[in-house]
This record gives structure tokens, C-alpha cells and sequence, in this order.
């Protein structure tokens, strides 16, 4: 389990909506992470907030994990079929 940390902190303007910046101390202790999404939800006395699934990964998150020795190469593995012109 990890420690509960507590943190107060303020509402503020952001756009046309309201938001709240979520502490690296209370990101780290929640293991949220910079595209994580979550589900908000409404409770009695305050907000909820729970991850709703894995983290969308960039684009370049993805080319820095892409290893040509895995996934490289033909994307059919049979030979030719039919009439291929090359």
C-alpha cells in the first residue's frame, strides 16, 4: 500500500473551465502518469478520480520502441502470388 499523502490546494481558471494541478508527489503516490486516462466521478462531500485504462503513447513513445528485429521486414511472409509486377 502506498503512503497517503495529502496536499491542499487551490481551484483555478483554466480556459473556459476549472482545473487542479496534480502534485508530482501526489502523481507519483497515485502512479498517474502523462497520458493516463481516468475516470471522474461525482461523490458525496467531493470528486473522485480512478485510472480508466492504460496510457496512450506518443508517437514518438512508439518509434523509441519499435526494434526492427521484431518488427521489420516483409509484412507477408509467403511468396508471391498471382501476377506481381516489379
Amino acid at each position: 500500500m502506498t503512503a497517503a499523502v495529502s496536499v491542499e490546494q487551490t481551484v483555478q481558471e483554466w480556459g473556459n473551465g476549472l482545473a487542479v494541478r496534480i502534485t508530482a508527489p501526489v502523481a507519483k503516490a497515485a502512479r498517474f502518469t502523462r497520458g493516463l486516462p481516468i475516470h471522474v466521478e461525482v461523490v458525496e462531500g467531493g470528486v473522485f478520480l480512478r485510472t480508466a485504462g492504460k496510457p496512450k503513447l506518443t508517437l514518438a513513445q512508439k518509434l523509441k520502441a519499435f526494434d526492427p528485429a521484431i518488427h521489420g521486414g516483409e509484412v507477408m511472409a509467403a511468396g508471391r502470388v498471382g501476377a506481381e509486377v516489379f
